[in-house]
């Protein structure tokens, strides 16, 4: 017996041949489970540990200002600390010239400043001390003080020339003003200045050296003829301490 043969149904026009099933590989499986990349915000461990340093570094010092307020409170309830005291006990002019060719003065001073510390515990150590004497803003002359030791309750007497050789000129209506004062009736207004380094000592403690300038005004003196000296009138002089503080290229 003869086998039928059936015949294949040809596949429709344009559709396309079914595709062998193939198993997914390990690749397609893992990349088919794996979620989304999302960047990360960067750590802040850094940031934070800034923040605590500044903290710590800022307590730090509170602590410290905190701890000097109080020993100097202590300082001060135990050793009553006052400023010295400078007064211009006498002054007298020699000679006081002025150039008008070349706009210098020319002038000899002898001064005597008295110096006093009312303190009962406190020793004051002074530098070389400089002293300058102007009129009006003009410079006169200068001179200087030897370094000294300042005793508790103490009274120290300062004596010094004070010249100028002519040195530098000086701007005409200054000067102007200067030899109008000289011929007045009133006589010639003075300015004496000090400046040096003082340190203090409490007990076994000392203090480091700070700047002071003593200014001193209210000072007259009529100007003299040929030889004769004339006296200052310092009545009504009045001296200044003022504390100079350096911090780098600044002085307060």
């Amino acid at each position: 017996m003869a086998e039928k043969v059936y015949p294949s149904k040809p596949s429709p026009v344009g559709a396309a041949a079914p595709n062998p099933p193939f198993p997914s590989t390990k690749a397609q499986l893992y990349g088919a489970n794996r979620p989304a990349y999302r960047p990360q915000p960067p750590r802040r461990h850094r940031r934070s540990c800034c923040c605590s340093f500044c903290m710590f570094l800022t307590l730090l010092v509170l602590a410290l200002l905190f701890l000097a307020a109080i020993l100097a409170t202590v300082l001060f309830l135990v050793y009553r600390p006052h400023r010295p005291t400078f007064a211009v006990s006498a002054l007298k002019l020699s000679y006081l010239n002025v150039s008008q060719s070349s706009s210098t003065v020319s002038s000899k001073f002898d001064l005597n400043v008295t110096a006093k510390n009312p303190n009962k515990k406190l020793v004051y150590y002074y530098g070389p001390m400089t002293i300058s004497v102007s009129s009006d803003g003009v410079h006169l002359g200068e001179g200087s003080f030897p370094s000294f030791v300042h005793g508790t309750k103490n009274t120290t007497l300062l004596e010094t020339s004070i010249a100028s050789d002519g040195g530098g000129a000086i701007d005409t209506a200054p000067l102007a003003k200067l030899t109008s004062d000289m011929k007045g009736k009133s006589g010639l207004p003075l300015e004496v200045k000090l400046e040096t380094k003082v340190k203090a000592k409490m007990g076994s403690l000392k203090t480091p050296k700070v700047q002071i300038r003593v200014t001193c005004v209210g000072i007259k003196v009529r100007v003299p003829s040929g030889n004769a000296t004339a006296t200052a009138s310092t009545a009504g002089a009045e001296c200044k301490v003022r504390t100079r503080v350096k911090i780098w290229k600044w002085t307060f």
